[in-house]
């Protein structure tokens, strides 16, 4: 059959529809055989291939054929019976990789924002237990500086110099800290920090305004909210705390073919988002 040709298989009644070529992905596999009419166990029915293996979990392996990645939903479970049937059909890259189900299982991270109002200015400072979404968050998040005149936090400036991006704190790799408001500098002037958390486009200096924007935020990115408290300090610090089942990075297969060979396969990390 020419790798160019379409194939229909029925695996446990569910109907799928592939190029051969995807078949033949790995060319020792049974599938691949089965292309070649090298398999006598697959039956061709009406021009369809009968496969009497489980239709739900061979969708997962057809993903797999043609991205060459692993990539399963969060609540997924059945690895061990989705690596029996990778063994089955002789996609034992697939199997190798699915045997490694600490790298592919989706982990629980938790998020805390800390927030505290001091005279004209708000703090604010985030711990994650996963750096990855940390720097992600940074990067959207911007503080500008500028000095302006005026009388106070919400009084309309009479003159504003042009806004300058100012980096965030970063004690480790886990946390940020940031504020924004005004604070004096001399006579009427003002040193007035506003906060832009993308794709909003606004610049905020309320710390109310941008502490509701954070949350909004987070919990579009799929974070839910578990508790709120106050933190007993002099600060008196408001402390909210998100979680989320966050997707493990996908696994992906380098597969490097010599003529007369069966390929050889290797796994990587692949930066496959989901979910954030």
């Amino acid at each position: 059959m020419s790798s160019r040709e379409v194939v229909v298989l029925s695996v446990g009644g569910v109907r799928f529809v592939t190029w051969a070529a995807t078949l033949q992905q790995f060319p020792e596999s049974r599938l691949a055989r089965m292309v070649s009419d090298d398999d006598q166990e697959f039956k061709l029915v009406n021009g369809e291939f009968f496969v009497d293996r489980d239709g739900a979990l061979f969708s997962y392996i057809m993903d797999f054929l043609r991205t060459l990645q692993v990539s399963l939903p969060t609540d997924f479970s059945d690895y061990q019976r989705l690596q029996r049937e990778a063994e089955f059909y002789g996609l034992y890259p697939l199997a190798n990789l699915l045997s490694q189900e600490h790298l592919l299982k989706p982990r629980l991270e938790i998020l805390e924002v800390r927030f505290s109002l001091q005279e004209m200015q708000a703090f604010f400072r985030i711990f994650g237990s996963c750096s990855t979404t940390i720097e992600a968050l940074a990067e959207q998040i911007t503080v500008f500086t500028g000095q302006q005149s005026g009388q106070g936090w919400n009084s309309p400036f009479a003159s504003q110099k042009p806004l300058v991006p100012l980096p965030l704190e970063r004690p480790s790799h886990h946390d940020m800290v940031f504020l924004c408001g005004t604070e004096y500098s001399a006579g009427d002037q003002f040193v007035a920090r506003y906060v832009s958390i993308k794709p909003d486009k606004r610049k905020l200096i309320n710390g109310t305004n941008v502490l509701g924007l954070l949350l909004d935020t987070l919990l579009k990115d799929g974070f839910r909210l578990i508790s709120t408290r106050t933190v007993p300090s002099e600060e008196k610090a408001e402390c909210y705390t998100f979680e989320r089942m966050k997707r493990a990075a996908g696994l992906a297969i380098m597969v490097s073919q010599t003529p007369g060979s069966s390929g050889v396969a290797q796994a990587r990390r692949s930066q496959v988002q989901k979910g954030k």
